[in-house]
Formats: structure tokens, C-alpha cells, sequence
């Protein structure tokens, strides 16, 4: 069959996409192709459900700016097409005045990105707003929410496939794209398709979308998982909204926070371990081939020889519950072990280059025949609408 344009992917950021090019341009003839037999199934249904107001990523950046329009997109979405959210905010808390410092950067990355309402609070006015919280002061921030971004997905793809007129096949998983003189063909384990743009959101497995056609591609997507516990219901009190410690600036994530979440219950984590497979939300889940093509990566090994002690430390709270109660209480002292219950776990992609640069910034790269979104970690699911519409613009440019 033949498309204009075929998106591989049916996470958040391709619905977004197709949202995006078929409100611009409904006689496009588009395509989304999902290997799985739903919309959402993997880092889009397995996230925190954390809007994220844009506090922490650099001034200027592709994150950065895609996350305060995303944001925005985001919420009027929502209300347009009544998905239940919150903006109960947040507070980022300093335990010592080492990290007060490092706050004080924090603060001015978010009032450099908008954020006009973020302000530093006093240990006293952080704990009328997390009583049970341990801290030398915090920074509150109002702008941030809670939501079921699996919800945004499964409405996005009801608009999608039906007043936009687009179309997704599922349990359609990409095995070869051969690039042809102004068209490509998408080989999937059932089909094949012919397309004139393919657009690439495979997230944890973009890598290697981007690989048919992209030569000489210099990173790889390496799966970190994260693994939460859940917050007992008779000791839910000790949290009321979303607190987080003060990020290191060293790391690529946030570190283990406590997250209400909009259907109620209490989330403890994540912790950050190399996962065995990019779909390996079980510690017994491995698959030779992405575990090959991880550690054969050279930029990969340098980054194991440079945090080994990082990860030797994130494996030790993974399989000891003390270990992993003990980094809770650096937050809130009065939480037990007894008051976690497993919980679920995500798998993060993080994106490495060959140099061992661990890239924190959303990447795209085109050519004749593709736009690949490379790099879309966290808060991609705040961003989508925006990062949807970055794509939308790029594809729609060539079909003018």
C-alpha cells in the first residue's frame, strides 16, 4: 500500500505527530505503524504521569523549550478534550546547604525559562506544604501536575483514526526500509508498504529505525530501568503531592522522588539500572541482541568504566529493600520498609554517543528519506504536542 507518510512508533510523541501534520494537512495520506497490538505500551504507559513544568532543563535548549510550549499544548488538550489532570505542584528539596546551593542554580534555569512563580521556600513554609518532608529549604513549584499520559495517547489515536482520517496498523513491527528515488519501502513482519516520508519515533528502539537509513550513526539507545514501590494505603499521608531531592548535576535523571499519582496511590523511586533488554521491565528479562549491541558500544563502555560506582550502588537498592528504604528517608525520615509494596517499573532510553557523552538534549536527525526523533528523554510526554508539531513542520515542508 502506498502513504505519503509512515511513522513508526505509536507512543505519545508519534500520536502526537499525526495529531499535528493531519490537523495541518487532512488530505496527507499517513500511516503509523505500532509492533505492539496498543497505542502506549512502553515509556508512554510506563512513566511517572508527571507534567513537568520545565525547571530544570537548560535555558535555550530543544528540552527546554519544547517543554514550557509543550506544556501549554498540553493542558489546554486536556481541557478541550476532558482528560483529568492536576497542577497540585511540587517542591525540590535541599537536605543540606550543599544542595541549597545547587538549588539556587535550579531556581535560575527556571525563572530563565518563564517559570515566574517558581520561588525558593524556607524550611517552615516547606513543611506547611509536606509536613513529613526533612529539609533546609525547597523550591516550589506550582506549574507542576499529574495526569494519565496513556489516556492523552488513547484520545490522540481516536482523533487520529477518526475525524483526521488517519490510519494505524498494529503488531506491524519494522524489520527493513529500502530507500528508493523519492520513496521508501517499509518492510514489516507481516507487509510491506511503500511511503514517501518515513518519520521515526521508535523510542527505545529508534536506534535502530534510524540505522536503515541513516549511515555511520553516531549513538545508541541504551535502556535504563526504573523501578518504583508504592507507598502502603494506610501511610499515603506521608505524602501529599510531588517531592523531589535536588538533582546532581552529574546524573541524567532526577534521582528517587514521591509522586501521587492521578488514579490516587503513592509512588516511591525510580531507581536507574542498565536493563538486560530495551523491554525489560522484569530483573530476569534479557535479550542477547540488546544486550550485545550495549555493551559492544564503545561509547557505552566508557560511560560503565566512568559511574561504575553509580551503578554498583543503583544495583544494590535494587535487589535490597533497605537499601532503597534508606534513600526514601534522606526525604521523608518516617517512611518504613514495611510501608513499600512493589511497585512498576519503566524503561528510560537514554541516548549515548560514541564518545560517551550521555546526551541530555532531544535530538532529530534528517535526510532524504527520514526525520528521526532520536533523543526524546524525559519530559518528552509534557512536550509531545510541541515535539509533534517541531515534526509536523519539518514533514509538512516537503509536500508544499
Amino acid at each position: 500500500m502506498q502513504y505519503d507518510i509512515t511513522i513508526v512508533g505509536a507512543g505519545i510523541v508519534g500520536l502526537a505527530t499525526a495529531y499535528k501534520i493531519l490537523e495541518q494537512k487532512p488530505n496527507i495520506k499517513l500511516l503509523i505503524l505500532e509492533k505492539e497490538p496498543g497505542v502506549a505500551m512502553h515509556q508512554t504507559g510506563n512513566n511517572s504521569g508527571v507534567i513537568h513544568s520545565g525547571i530544570y532543563y537548560r535555558p535555550g535548549s530543544l528540552r527546554a523549550l519544547n517543554c514550557i510550549k509543550g506544556y501549554r499544548q498540553l493542558l489546554e488538550f486536556s481541557d478541550k478534550e476532558g482528560i483529568p489532570y492536576e497542577l497540585c505542584g511540587k517542591i525540590i528539596v535541599a537536605t543540606d546547604q550543599n544542595e541549597k546551593a545547587i538549588l539556587e542554580t535550579v531556581l535560575d534555569k527556571g525563572k530563565q525559562n518563564g517559570l515566574d512563580q517558581i520561588r525558593m521556600i524556607s524550611a517552615d513554609e516547606m513543611k506547611e506544604k509536606e509536613p513529613h518532608v526533612f529539609g533546609v529549604g525547597a523550591i516550589d513549584v506550582p506549574y507542576a501536575g499529574i495526569i494519565d499520559f496513556k489516556a492523552v495517547a488513547e484520545k490522540l489515536a481516536e482523533i487520529v483514526t477518526g475525524r483526521l482520517g488517519g490510519n494505524i496498523l498494529f503488531n506491524q513491527k519494522v524489520q527493513n526500509i529500502y530507500t528508493r528515488t523519492g520513496f521508501s519501502e517499509v518492510v514489516s513482519n507481516q507487509e510491506l508498504f511503500q511511503t514517501k516520508l518515513v518519520i521515526n519515533t521508535a523510542g527505545l528502539h529508534s536506534d535502530e529505525i534510524a540505522a536503515l537509513t541513516v549511515s555511520d550513526l553516531d549513538l545508541r539507545i541504551i535502556p535504563f530501568r526504573g523501578e518504583y514501590m508504592t507507598i502502603k494505603k494506610e501511610r499515603e499521608y506521608l505524602v501529599k503531592n510531588l517531592i523531589y531531592p535536588t538533582p546532581d548535576p552529574n546524573f541524567p535523571w532526577l534521582g528517587v522522588h514521591f509522586t501521587r499519582m492521578i488514579k490516587g496511590v503513592v509512588e516511591a523511586g525510580p531507581n536507574a539500572v542498565f536493563a538486560f533488554a530495551k523491554e525489560g521491565y522484569k530483573k530476569s528479562d534479557i535479550s542477547f541482541h540488546d544486550l550485545g549491541r550495549a555493551l559492544g558500544f564503545v561509547g557505552f563502555q566508557k560511560i560503565m568504566f566512568k559511574f561504575m560506582k553509580f551503578g554498583i550502588a543503583e544495583y544494590y537498592r535494587s535487589y535490597n529493600k533497605t537499601a532503597f528504604t534508606k534513600a526514601l528517608q534522606r526525604l521523608i525520615p518516617e517512611i518504613q520498609k514495611e510501608d513499600l509494596l512493589p511497585g512498576e517499573a519503566g524503561v528510560r532510553a537514554l541516548a549515548v554517543g560514541k564518545n560517551g557523552e550521555m546526551i541530555d538534549d532531544f535530538v532529530f536527525v534528517e535526510n532524504e528519506w527520514a526525520i528521526n526523533v532520536l533523543n526524546a528523554p524525559s519530559p518528552a510526554a509534557t512536550a509531545s504536542l510541541s515535539i509533534g508539531e517541531s515534526v509536523a513542520e519539518k514533514a509538512i515542508k516537503r509536500f508544499i
